[in-house]
């Protein structure tokens, strides 16, 4: 059965969310609550951070249920 998947976007960064795998750790949103916010809809607001915190971030992420991709910018 395939995982769902939730993306999110903001530039060129991509967030995924795969809700399947969460495992509620609250680490995202400890870590960067204006960005992830569970009691919100949609949860994960990208505007509130820079992209590069935001991936530091995403790192963190115990289960992997939170992943990101990145266009690169061609000239």
């Amino acid at each position: 059965m395939p995982v769902t998947t939730h993306k999110y976007q903001k530039d060129s960064l991509t967030v995924i969310w795969k809700p399947e795998l969460c495992i509620h750790s609250g680490i995202c949103a400890k870590g960067l609550p204006l960005v992830f916010n569970p009691r919100r809809r949609p949860w994960i607001e990208l505007t509130h951070e820079e992209a590069e915190t935001i991936k530091a971030q995403i790192k963190k992420c115990p289960s992997g249920a939170l992943s990101f991709e990145e266009i690169s910018e061609q000239a």
